[in-house]
């Protein structure tokens, strides 16, 4: 549902500045990743993951930001693709190439990078390394 709730605000960003302002779809598709990442990562931490504790949020905030980073371009490079190759319409390209960058990157990295919670320390691990 987080999810779904980004990618509708990222969505709508993108067709504001594409019918309203005429920016170009792959540019208006990086400013809609950015406000989309900043609502999927507010989700994430407080409701999807529960992880306000399982990491110092400086800590989460720079691993969504490599993985957002890594989102939006994946996102851009897809709609280039897709607009290019299928000659599809760039709503239309928006929904395939995020659904699958979501699917595929997103969730995965969010899941076991950004919200997971430190490993415990194994015992003797700190003389090993000493």
């Amino acid at each position: 549902m987080a999810s779904l709730l980004a990618t509708a605000v990222g969505f709508a960003l993108m067709m504001l500045l594409v019918e309203l302002l005429g920016l170009s779809a792959e540019s208006a598709t990086l400013a809609g990743a950015g406000l989309g990442a900043i609502t999927n990562f507010s989700l994430g931490r407080a409701w999807v993951y529960r992880a306000a504790g399982a990491r110092p949020p400086a800590e989460q905030v720079a691993r969504y930001a490599a993985v957002s980073a890594a989102s939006a371009g994946l996102n851009a490079l897809g709609e280039h693709i897709v607009l290019a190759w299928a000659g599809a319409h760039y709503a239309i390209a928006r929904v395939v190439v995020s659904a699958a960058v979501s699917v595929l990157w997103g969730y995965p990295m969010q899941r076991y990078v950004v919200f997971s919670a430190p490993a415990p320390a194994v015992a003797g691990d700190h003389e090993a390394s000493a």
